[in-house]
């Protein structure tokens, strides 16, 4: 079956790929490794180690997401992942990879962190997110992919539906790893 986004076989879902392990996701798409590979030979001559590469096909136009970290350890700047984006761009486009608009991100691992400003969910849309929230008289857990946020309400994607959260009962939003089915 043809996804939506032109590429065959990927379901128009959220698929990635870790750069540091050779474990694959039963769900990874067949151009997870290829551009990975690409992302690391482009990647190694700036100092930057790719951790992790996502293919966020149900966006329009798709996404292609790399994530890299310091080879030293450092803390990865803006000014590197603005510098690492234009060469890794040229080398997508030269490689004929992905035949479909797309968009390039390249961002630092995020795991874990706490969204808070509106940046943070402009930023983080379409990322895992684990969302906690106040029901009556306990607290609720909520998984799904960032959609957005508004003055009223938090909306996240579970399983290809939108839920949407009354703002003002969310306790927290953290970044998570991806929830595999």
């Amino acid at each position: 079956m043809d996804a939506p986004s032109g590429i065959p076989g990927d379901g128009g879902g959220f698929l990635n790929g870790s750069g540091g392990s050779r474990r694959r996701s039963p769900l990874a798409h067949p151009l997870i490794p290829p551009i990975t590979a690409l992302a690391r030979l482009v990647a190694e001559p700036a100092g930057l180690t790719v951790k992790e590469v996502h293919l966020l096909s149900h966006l329009i136009p798709m996404t292609v997401q790399v994530v890299v970290e310091q080879s030293d350890g450092g803390d990865v700047t803006l000014e590197a992942c603005a510098a690492l984006s234009g060469p890794l761009g040229e080398a997508l486009e030269e490689a004929e990879l992905l035949v479909s608009a797309y968009v390039l991100e390249v961002s630092s691992p995020g795991l874990g962190d706490l969204l808070e400003t509106d940046r943070d969910f402009t930023s983080f849309r379409g990322f895992p997110v684990e969302v906690k929230l106040r029901s009556e008289d306990k607290v609720l857990s909520r998984s799904g992919l960032l959609l957005g946020r508004t003055e009223d309400t938090l909306s996240i994607n579970v399983r290809g539906r939108t839920l949407r959260l009354p703002r003002d009962a969310v306790i927290e939003v953290r970044l998570s790893a991806a929830e595999e089915p």
